[in-house]
């Protein structure tokens, strides 16, 4: 069996080294017999951030079946959230591979780990939900207020910005004083020039 190892630590975790964690998966696979055929170890990286440069790289290679399972030392080195974690599990168990974590002792391929998977699928379905419901409330609680839902109108003061581009101002700078994008900028001041007569 070829296995991927992952292993992560963020910035939180100060005096935290992965190889404490990339050890104990070692010898884990080598009691089982299973072959290591990567390490992926993202160090001073939040979990909350679902795309990580060796967690984006492992799960390419995870696509291209370069493995047969992939094995963490615990639930959050993978994902912080229930729903980024059933994603990566979803993956996994259509791709045919296998997932363990180690200090949860759960493994896919056993009926408790296809247990845990389908109780995750619900937790995450229900997050998802509530989400949802807290947005929706928030949305009608400042609707009721009479809040103006959407993004804030940006006064653009063509005859200011004209002035500032007139006295060397970059678009950056102009774009920057009026809390535009550079395009925005850049468009109205040149749609508000009237162009030569032809």
């Amino acid at each position: 069996m070829r296995v991927f190892l992952y292993g992560r630590v963020s910035t939180k975790d100060k005096g935290q080294n992965p190889e404490v964690q990339l050890r104990e998966l070692r010898e884990f696979c080598e009691r089982k017999g299973w072959q290591i055929a990567g390490e992926y170890v993202d160090n001073g990286v939040s979990g909350a951030k679902e795309s990580r440069p060796e967690l984006d790289r492992m799960m390419a290679d995870v696509l291209r079946r370069k493995c047969d399972a992939v094995c963490v030392w615990k639930f959050d080195r993978m994902a912080r959230s229930v729903s980024h974690l059933l994603r990566v599990l979803e993956t996994l168990n259509i791709l045919g591979i296998q997932f363990v974590s180690l200090s949860e002792q759960i493994d896919t391929s056993t009926p408790t780990g296809k247990l845990v998977f389908v109780i995750l699928g619900s937790v995450a379905e229900l997050e998802r939900s509530l989400i949802a419901e807290r947005v929706r409330a928030g949305l009608r609680n400042a609707q009721a207020k009479g809040r103006k839902l959407g993004r804030p109108i940006v006064e653009f003061d063509v005859e200011r910005a004209k002035a500032m581009r007139e006295g060397g101002a970059s678009w950056k700078a102009i774009a920057r004083e009026f809390g535009v994008s550079v395009g925005k900028a850049y468009n109205a001041l040149t749609q508000a020039i009237p162009k030569p007569a032809a």
